[in-house]
This record gives structure tokens, sequence and C-alpha cells, in this order.
């Protein structure tokens, strides 16, 4: 008697453990462009990324290049700076991705956290 219980039992856990996927699965998107239009926005993320990080090492090296055109300290104005733009555009990189907060805004973690406060 028990084996002819197991099937039902089995279809129905497996029919709810379907549904709480269902429930948790993010919406899929309709025909075949979906895929293009993931594949765009990556590129563009990409992009703006690269463009973040290449912006701070230009800023850097042109800042320490005139300081050292101007002040006479060459090579020491472009090392410097060089390093500096370096450090701004990996902090604007990690910015744009969400992985650093802004200055004086705190995380939504520290903010639910009582503890933290």
């Amino acid at each position: 008697m028990a084996d002819k219980d197991q099937p039902d039992d089995l279809e129905r856990r497996r029919a709810d453990l379907e549904k709480a996927l269902a429930y948790r699965r993010p919406a899929k998107q309709d025909g075949g462009e979906g895929k293009t239009k993931g594949d765009m926005a990556g590129a563009a993320q990409a992009l703006r990324l690269s463009s973040e990080f290449i912006a701070g090492v230009g800023v850097g090296a042109a800042l320490g290049w005139f300081i050292d055109h101007f002040a006479g300290t060459s090579p020491w104005g472009l090392i410097i700076f060089l390093l500096l733009g370096f450090g701004a555009g990996v902090l604007n990189v990690l910015r744009s991705a969400g992985l650093v907060a802004e200055f004086g805004i705190r995380s939504s973690d520290d903010a639910r956290d009582p503890e933290k406060k």
C-alpha cells in the first residue's frame, strides 16, 4: 500500500518544487531579440567601464605631464599622477559597477543592520 502512495507524493512534491522555482526564476524575454539586447547591454556597460578607467589614467597622466613641464620635475610628476590616475580609474570602475558606494552614502547593507549604526 505504501508503494501506491509514494508516486502520488513524489508527483505532488515535484509540482510544488516546479512552482517554487518558477516563482524565483526571472521572467524570460520572448522572441530571439532578447539575447541580442542582453549582449548589447553587456557591451555597452563594458565600453562605459573601460572608458571610465581610461579617462582616469589619461587625466592623471596629463596632469603629471603639465606639472613636469611647468615645474621642471620630470619624470616624477608624470609617474606620481599616472599612479594616482590609475587608482582613480579603478575606483571609478568599481563605483560604476556598483561594488563601492559613493562617498558619504551608506550602503544598503549598513542601513539595514542596526548594530552598525
